[in-house]
């Protein structure tokens, strides 16, 4: 299985690629605030990269639940400055983090070589005209609703079997549009509308997903059902998904936390490497 994303290329089997978190946002759940000015950006994506980020996904939107959306100047005002200097700085894939399709347009012309589409539920097909005639990278994420309302109530017969539905959809979709199979990467969208017990459900049966046999990402880092589940939730609960994650096929998770994720799946691969001779 391959994955292109413009001139970055990765074939898999391979160790697990890891997506850094740069957000520059004054409002993300998590980290809103911190690297708002773009050198204190470019500082972080230079530490995650040095702790072993493989990707370095850029956001300048929160997409957190009931997240106030932001005007596409804005969000270009504050990524922008960040892309283009970094472009010119790492070796990495640059991820854009966006439901606009302007911002994604103007992120891949300034260096980023992925579309992190949250919005990718949507009916309107301007952004994946742009990602076929760019050959970018796409994430297709699973959302029920939107940040505004997704957590209001989601409600699934069949949260794991909907999710699925939603991928063959979408993929057809996708290629319809003439973007190629191997620029797409799946992602459950664990948070993204779905209770505590949904998203328990998902990483239970993350291998379903992988019959489809595009990547597939995991990002479940800091998120509040953590907590809910595990009590004080955090680092460690996020840690444990991920590493179940990979045993089950995921093949890229989404963290803020590099480092530490870094160390948790590649113990986790040793480990699976020697159960399988």
């Amino acid at each position: 299985m391959r994955f292109r994303a413009r001139h970055f290329e990765f074939e898999f089997p391979r160790p697990t690629l890891v997506m850094g978190i740069l957000n520059v946002t004054p409002d993300s759940f998590s980290d809103g605030g911190r690297f708002l000015e773009p050198q204190s950006a470019i500082d972080r994506a230079l530490e995650l990269i040095e702790e072993g980020a493989d990707i370095i996904d850029v956001g300048g939107e929160s997409s957190r639940p009931g997240a106030t959306p932001v005007a596409e100047a804005e969000e270009l005002r504050r990524v922008l400055p960040v892309l283009q200097r970094l472009a010119n700085k790492v070796r990495v894939p640059l991820s854009i983090d966006t439901m606009k399709p302007e911002v994604a347009r103007a992120a891949l012309a300034a260096g980023a070589s992925i579309v992190n589409d949250v919005g990718a539920n949507r009916r309107e097909q301007t952004m994946w005209e742009i990602v076929a005639e760019t050959g970018a990278g796409y994430v297709c994420m699973h959302m029920q609703g939107t940040p505004q309302t997704m957590q209001i109530h989601p409600i699934y017969a069949d949260v794991s079997a909907e999710v699925e539905e939603f991928f063959v959809a979408r993929l057809q979709q996708l290629s319809d549009c003439r973007i190629r199979r191997e620029q797409i990467i799946l992602d459950p969208g664990i948070g993204f509308g779905k209770t505590p017990e949904h998203n328990v459900e998902l990483l239970g049966a993350l291998k379903r997903f992988t019959r489809l046999a595009r990547p597939l990402l995991i990002g479940v880092s800091r998120k509040s059902f953590l907590g809910k589940i595990a009590g004080n939730g955090g680092l460690a609960a996020g840690l444990a998904c991920a590493c179940l994650a990979v045993e089950a096929g995921a093949r890229i998770i989404r963290t803020h936390d590099v480092a530490e994720t870094v160390q948790a799946i590649r113990m986790t691969e040793a480990i699976l490497a020697r159960r399988s001779k």
